[in-house]
């Protein structure tokens, strides 16, 4: 890409005080993955905004966030061939994205931070579920989400709190939420009383009084998907297409080692040891497992790197196609890869539509091949044998076996 040739393209306004920075945004884009017509168009937008600011006569250093929204909602007729009544949202999306590039060089001023500061108590409580009990970030944010929700009914002086007043508050929070989700929060009041009992800032046993949701642990079956599902889901990973390698990577590695959705946003090249065909894996609790590496699991990786994947420095195996080039967002972004298999292949009104359907998917699987519970909770890296023991429900040969026939009427009766 030849970015002198891009700024070199004539146009017909002055632009000002902006005209320094154009290269230094040009060159930003082009080094995150932008291709040359999308970096063309952001550099049009970014002419027209400075030329629209000389023109209103107003400097860089006094721009604020409602000069951009006065650009967009004016009624253009400025050089180059443009007359609108307004720009797009998308038009202007590109000019706040040069607004952006502008605060970061200290042309003009950040927009205030309305986002309200967070309480000391939760800010040690994050690092305390990081360093101490060794979640995931990913974990201890979610704690920290639910804690907010619940923190301004709580009271800020910990010291204060009572087993009345802790009961109402969870009590208030959980009120007709569905089970699961009322857990999250019961699990998350628990572990944060707990916390500032060991600081010294509450008194100890209040987590005892945070009631129970009324839900048996593992009394559903798994959700799972049949061999004939499986077989055209596999089918699919092999179709041409955009992000056909990525797409098929990632469900290999779902299908053949059952793994997480956050163990694939988090994989790394280094946890790939081609020699060995292992694959490293960071599981919860911060316990390392090396699995072995499938053939076709491993190529499809292979491939990827080799042929799809965009060439940026990003110490993740799995991108976003689209620039700017970055990891996957958590493991949200490869259950969606799941829900797009899953509709292309016309599976219609599946168990469930996330990664978690086929890391249910491959322990049946396994099951169903002969192996035992035990080898497949160290696949699935279970902390609790009880968690493996879940899948037996779906040996319907074995639970045959051990079944006791119903008692019926008596001779007579």
């Amino acid at each position: 890409m030849n970015i002198a040739q891009l700024l070199a393209r004539p146009h017909n306004m002055s632009v000002g005080e902006a005209a320094p920075y154009l290269e230094g945004f040009v060159t930003e884009m082009a080094a995150v993955g932008y291709t040359e017509l999308t970096i063309g168009g952001y550099l049009d937008s970014a002419i027209h905004f400075g030329g629209w600011l000389e023109t209103q006569s107003v400097r860089l250093s006094g721009i604020d966030e409602n000069t951009v929204k006065a650009f967009g909602a004016h009624r253009c007729q400025c050089p180059g061939h443009r007359s609108h009544k307004c720009l797009s949202r998308h038009y202007l999306a590109r000019v706040e994205r040069f607004a952006g590039y502008l605060a970061k060089r200290g042309a003009i001023r950040q927009a205030a931070n309305t986002v309200p500061e967070t309480p000391a108590s939760l800010i040690a409580f994050r690092q305390w579920l990081l360093q101490h009990r060794g979640l995931s970030p990913v974990t201890a944010a979610r704690h920290e989400r639910l804690m907010t929700l619940m923190l301004p009914a709580l009271g800020t002086d910990a010291g204060e709190y009572t087993a009345t007043t802790v009961r109402a508050v969870i009590l208030d929070q959980i009120r007709g939420r569905r089970p699961a989700y009322a857990k999250t929060f019961v699990g998350t009041l628990r572990i944060y009383l707990r916390f500032l009992a060991t600081t010294g800032a509450c008194q100890p046993g209040l987590d005892h009084v945070v009631p129970t949701v009324a839900e048996w642990r593992l009394s559903s079956l798994p959700r799972y998907l049949d061999s004939t599902q499986v077989t055209r889901l596999n089918e699919a990973c092999h179709k041409n297409g955009p992000l056909a390698l990525r797409d098929r990577a990632i469900m290999l590695l779902l299908l053949r080692l059952g793994l997480r959705a956050g163990d694939i946003a988090d994989m790394r090249p280094a946890d790939i040891d081609w020699r060995e065909a292992t694959l490293l894996v960071r599981g919860k609790g911060r316990r390392d497992v090396r699995l072995p590496l499938p053939q076709d699991a491993g190529d499809a990786v292979l491939d990827y790197l080799q042929d799809e994947r965009p060439a940026a420095m990003i110490d993740r195996v799995f991108l976003c196609a689209k620039a700017p080039f970055r990891a996957l967002r958590s493991g949200g972004a490869v259950s969606d890869v799941v829900r797009l298999a899953l509709r292309k292949v016309g599976i219609e009104n599946p168990p469930s539509r996330g990664a978690n359907l086929i890391r249910h998917t491959a322990a049946t699987s396994m099951l169903r091949a002969g192996a035992t519970l035990d080898e497949i909770g160290t696949v699935l890296r279970h902390k609790s044998p009880d968690t493996t023991a879940h899948y037996a429900k779906v040996d319907v040969a074995t639970l045959q076996q051990i079944a006791q026939l119903w008692p019926g009427p008596k001779e007579g009766k």
